[in-house]
């Protein structure tokens, strides 16, 4: 395999070239599988090759590379609304000048990670994994995955750890416009940013309030002849400064191991005493957001109609806009916002329930995104499939009644790495507890059928309610609830692996007994 080496943040790294991992085997086996190459699970790759060196391992990425969203978003301007010092690895701090980084710069520093720890030969890309079937008999799971070309392998593996996010990559939401058909001119999906798109001194309407839309407007927005954001309702927006100067500061004067720890739990409180505030003092919080945006727009700009949600900061993600970027292309008449809904797509632009009309020659539609649970990965149970929706979460990590099989979700108001990272731990030590006792089958069983449940995403986002039924569900007790509360996170999965008595194991040596703890 041929390699190349850089310099990376002041480190030497390899990174490695074409061509990648070869196919596997049409039968192989491994001690892990883990199911996606994005931020996720090379962040698992990594962990597990770390404390559990004497385990194999491989990735399978349905796509031809790594990076996950960071790889499939290309659309102008796509950037991290997250600081990456906690979007990060902990165990590889980011060290760079800017905290609000550029999507460029999240794959660069996600791949360069995976060439860093050899991860990167353990990916075998262009294979989707289509089931995977759990034989209690032989304490393994049997992965089936397809190729593009048709193509097919079985791998078995002792445990199965899943870290396709929730978003489906193959298309994103794209919702039916009355007359769309009529528009002489492209419409786009930002998920389906087609490369080299010639859109200087074209007229753009971007439809979409949320982290998306208010990211192409600006990008766009400085070459356009104009972009108007077109949204039925308007989202909290916060300026957020692109550096962070207590970052940088930490970076001169201490290690960087050392500064890192310090800037990310600075920034993981500052993360939850924003998001606290806002759930205990909403009212508070929302002037506070109005009166930030009027500070940075006209004196005649309408920002309660465009600005102001009826629904309270936080209970869908902040837009974050790096340095107020949106802001000031608004201030500058290179953007404009309009707040209405569409009656019908016209030859040359949107006709408005209101009258108004929009010309355009481009037109976005950043309307959201799909979601698709577990990567579409149908899961069988010794012949029986798995109903998701009938399966509770266990600690935001493991899925009652299923074997071995873990994933990974982040949290929504904070940077997602952090919950996953926690998650990565826990299931770290749980081999390595299982391994010590001679275990070889773990599972999460609910002890209270009785138990009061909701929806496994509990956020009001419409792209989230629109797919919750399709997903498995939380429930009310202790261990069993998918919390947005970081701190009892830390405490749920660094607690004793054996508390609450949910998990039973099974010994190899004799199946037929299982023993709960």
């Amino acid at each position: 395999m041929e390699s190349l080496q850089r310099v990376a943040f002041g480190r030497p790294v390899v990174v490695w070239a074409l061509p990648y991992p070869p196919l596997m085997e049409q039968s192989s086996h491994v001690d892990v599988l883990i199911i996606g190459a994005g931020i996720s699970g090379i962040g698992a790759a990594c962990r597990l090759q770390q404390d559990l060196p004497q385990k194999s391992y491989a990735i399978l990425e349905a796509r031809d590379a790594s990076g996950g969203t960071w790889d499939l978003f290309r659309y102008p301007g796509v950037r991290s609304d997250s600081d990456l010092h906690t979007l990060g690895y902990r165990f590889r701090p980011w060290i760079g000048e800017n905290a609000i980084v550029d999507g460029p710069e999240v794959l660069d520093y996600i791949r360069e990670t995976a060439a860093e720890y050899g991860v990167d030969r353990k990916i075998h890309y262009g294979w989707r994994v289509a089931a995977a079937s759990w034989s209690s008999d032989e304490g393994l799971w049997s992965v089936e995955a397809t190729a593009s070309g048709g193509e097919a392998i079985t791998i078995t593996c002792g445990w199965l750890f899943c870290a396709s996010g929730y978003f489906r990559y193959d298309r994103g939401y794209q919702p039916r416009f009355e007359g769309q058909e009529r528009f002489a001119g492209p419409i786009i999906h930002p998920q389906d940013w087609p490369q080299g798109l010639d859109y200087a001194g074209k007229r753009i309407v971007v439809i979409g309030s949320g982290a998306t839309a208010v990211t192409i407007v600006p990008a766009m927005a400085a070459q356009a002849a104009h972009v108007t954001m077109l949204q039925r309702s308007p989202s909290y927006v916060i300026s957020v400064p692109r550096k962070d100067s207590v970052a940088n500061l930490l970076n001169r004067l201490l290690p960087a191991d050392r500064a890192s720890a310090v800037t990310r739990r600075k920034n993981i409180w500052r993360q939850r005493f924003v998001f606290n505030l806002a759930q205990s003092r909403p009212q508070l919080v929302k002037r506070f957001l109005r009166w930030s945006v009027s500070q940075q727009l006209p004196d005649d700009f309408e920002v309660d109609r465009h600005f102001a949600p009826d629904y309270g900061p936080w209970d869908q993600r902040l837009c974050a806009v790096p340095n107020g970027d949106l802001f000031k292309s608004i201030s500058r008449g290179d953007c404009s916002v309009v707040t209405d809904q569409i009656a019908s797509f016209s030859e040359d632009g949107i006709e408005l329930v209101s009258g108004e009309r929009l010309e355009a020659d481009i037109i976005v539609t950043a309307t959201g995104l799909e979601l698709l649970a577990f990567g579409g990965v149908e899961l069988t149970v010794d012949g029986a499939p798995v109903e998701l929706p009938e399966a509770l979460v266990y600690k935001g990590a493991m899925l009652s009644g299923v074997p071995n099989f873990a994933f990974a979700i982040g949290n929504y108001n904070v940077s997602l790495t952090l919950k996953v990272g926690l998650v990565i731990d826990y299931v770290c030590r749980l081999l390595s507890y299982i391994d010590r006792c001679g275990f070889d089958k773990c599972t999460a069983v609910n002890p209270d059928p009785s138990q009061q449940t909701r929806p496994m995403l509990d956020f009001g986002a419409g792209y989230v309610n629109r797919s919750l039924h399709l997903f498995p569900r939380q429930g009310s007790n202790e261990h069993w609830e998918m919390s947005q509360d970081l701190a009892r996170d830390e405490r749920e999965l660094a607690c004793e692996l054996t508390a609450g008595g949910a998990l039973q194991f099974e010994r190899a040596a004799n199946r037929s007994a299982a023993k709960a703890a």
